[in-house]
């Protein structure tokens, strides 16, 4: 076994972090374009939601105007969405258009209503070039349950939504002609959950 913790340990350590770097430098260098993403996080585990609001502060952070649609989770108290009405309504338009997952409203024609309002918004959202990113979150599952047709979607972000605009959708099961059109897609998968365990949501976790 070598003793990478002696001098010629580290200066074979240099020599190895030296050609990765030049090997990444050169790859990079052909990395000069700049365009706004069509962003997917599906999957059954849990941090869809989670990660786009990641990217969302981080818009925040650096005072860029950005936005959010909610097509299914109703006007329940979370983190992020007190947050983000109570500090930075001003960089951030918040819109919580669903009344609650489709298990609870029962009523398919009103989801439908209000999935067609939240896709309405969603539109005039990201035809907004102001905004820098546009989160439409748990549209994966309206879209699913026919609420909003995956084609239109599809449709509207190829041909009208601005160059430079960023636009995320999450939710599990998304669509196959969405994750083609994605420029990023990330499928969570569970390994282990605490619900099957007996655990419910808990604040700061999920909410």
């Amino acid at each position: 076994m070598t003793d990478d913790t002696t001098p010629q340990g580290d200066e074979r350590h240099a020599m190895k972090m030296a050609k990765k770097k030049a090997a990444r430098d050169k790859i990079m260098a052909t990395k000069t374009d700049k365009k706004g993403l069509v962003i997917v996080h599906t999957g059954k585990g849990k941090g869809k939601s989670s990660a786009a609001f990641g990217m969302i502060f981080r818009c925040i952070a650096h005072d860029m105007k950005c936005a959010v649609v909610q097509f299914i989770k109703g006007g329940m108290s979370t983190g992020e969405r007190d947050l983000i009405l109570g500090k930075f309504s001003d960089t951030c338009a918040f819109h919580t258009m669903g009344e609650g997952f489709t298990w609870e409203t029962q009523d398919k024609s009103r989801d439908t209503e209000m999935a067609q309002a939240a896709w309405a918004k969603a539109k005039e959202l990201i035809l907004d070039e102001t905004n820098h990113m546009v989160l439409l979150d748990e549209i994966n599952i309206a879209i699913r349950y026919d609420y909003v047709s995956a084609a239109e979607v599809v449709a509207f972000l190829r041909d009208h939504k601005p160059e430079m605009t960023h636009v995320v959708l999450t939710g599990r099961n998304a669509h196959e002609d969405l994750i083609e059109l994605a420029d990023l897609v990330t499928e969570m998968e569970l390994v282990k959950h605490p619900f099957r365990a007996g655990i419910k949501a808990q604040i700061g976790v999920e909410y």
